[in-house]
């Protein structure tokens, strides 16, 4: 009993989020990038619509412009007078007349419905356009975008703090945008610690060294950071001595909006980060009621964050995508920054809560159900490839095959 109470408060989840997020002031600095390169970038200002689109109703189908009332019954026989492809303007519509009108074209006037060409039987004539037959009674508005239906003029089409999607990206086209402005890249500093490491390419598996691993942690973070948007540098191995930590640390401090650590950061352990931190700025040591991830560190040095994430590389992976991605997309101005868990139902049994929030590595099945993947170690990084999402599971509460669950998929958080 006396060891168990030496152990430091667990912090849970939540208010490590709020912690890090109310230190996480959102830059000032914008620039203007092409829409091409606006991907994934952070909307630093309101985007109006100068204009309204459609500007004016159009046909969604290739076919036949018609009065409705001139084919109140199947079989309607119609003149047709004009052609009106896309970028035209018709002439308007006589009575008992059609216009062959192709997708996007401007509805000419008169006409009050599309009929689609699947449903009309041409009826050629020699030297003119020749006639059709509407097989359908059409409703009037049928198969005709409306003017103003997707954007008005003056309407706020995306938002500041709106993050940009391919989808997005078309959206500030379609309203003649070729230029944005974006919240400015954060720079990030990775750095890993530890002589155990290596790098893939420079030693063979079997040159491997007893207790030598290979740094994965280095290639998914530098990815995931990539993928946020940031300005990556990468100092790679640091050796593993108080000097250098500290050297490295200083010179990251003035480059970074961001410095990122992994491993070495447990409550309580003798490490160089940890000295060399306290040395040259703060740092506080959590430890999170969150299993994988326990150990976690935030720190300032000078203007630069410091974020210190486990080494294991599931805890690693989840603590940065839980709690780093967050915190960067805050220093951005994103308006959302939490993902977006949804509920689904659980096809095994988990009778052994943990006292930690938990996070079940997890996959949809065939029946509309989630699997476990069978080894939840917080070292096991096939669990991450293999799953689609997690299940977020409150601290102490066990679920039986057929609960609801909260089910975070990693697309949520991977983009």
């Amino acid at each position: 009993m006396a060891e168990a109470s030496k152990r430091p408060p667990l912090m849970p989840l939540d208010e490590a989020l709020a912690r890090l997020l109310a230190a996480a002031t959102p830059q000032v600095a914008t620039e203007s990038v092409s829409t091409f390169e606006a991907d994934g970038r952070v909307l630093a200002r309101d985007v109006r619509s100068g204009l309204t689109v459609p500007p004016r109703d159009n046909s969604s189908m290739d076919g036949y412009a018609v009065r409705s009332a001139d084919c109140a019954a199947p079989g309607a026989v119609l003149r047709v007078a004009q052609r009106i492809p896309a970028g035209t303007v018709g002439t308007p519509l006589g009575a008992g007349t059609a216009a062959r009108i192709f997708t996007g074209a401007q509805i000419p006037e008169g006409a009050d419905a599309v009929v689609m060409q699947e449903d009309t039987r041409g009826l050629p004539e020699e030297g003119s356009l020749g006639s059709v037959r509407i097989e359908i009674a059409p409703a009037a508005g049928q198969w005709i975008r409306r003017a103003g239906e997707d954007v008005a003029a003056g309407d706020v089409v995306l938002a500041r703090g709106e993050r940009l999607t391919p989808a997005g990206l078309g959206l500030a086209a379609s309203v003649g945008l070729d230029r944005l402005q974006v919240a400015k890249r954060p720079r990030v500093t990775l750095l890993s610690t530890g002589d155990e490491l290596v790098m893939p390419g420079e030693v063979a598996p079997e040159a491997m060294k007893p207790g030598s691993i290979y740094n994965s942690n280095r290639f998914f973070m530098r990815a995931l950071l990539v993928r946020l948007g940031c300005e990556v540098h990468d100092l790679g191995i640091v050796p593993d001595r108080r000097d250098a930590t500290i050297e490295a640390l200083r010179g990251a401090s003035e480059r970074s909006d961001l410095i990122i650590t992994t491993g070495g950061v447990s409550v309580g352990e003798e490490d160089h980060i940890k000295a060399a931190v306290q040395a040259l700025g703060q740092l506080d040591l959590w430890s999170l009621s969150m299993k994988p991830g326990k150990p976690f560190a935030y720190g300032r040095i000078g203007n630069a964050h410091l974020t210190g994430l486990p080494g294991n590389p599931v805890s690693s992976f989840l603590t940065f995508l839980l709690l780093v991605r967050p915190f960067l997309l805050t220093l951005q101005g994103a308006a959302r920054v939490a993902p977006s868990p949804v509920a689904m139902r659980a096809d095994f049994d988990w009778p052994r809560a943990d006292r930690r929030r938990e996070f079940l590595r997890a996959r949809r099945n065939a029946a509309g159900g989630l699997d476990l993947f069978a080894n939840q170690s917080s070292g096991v990084l096939t669990s991450m490839v293999w799953g689609e999402g997690v299940i977020d599971t409150p601290a102490g509460q066990p679920f039986k095959a057929g609960d609801m669950v909260q089910f975070i998929p990693f697309s949520s958080l991977l983009g």
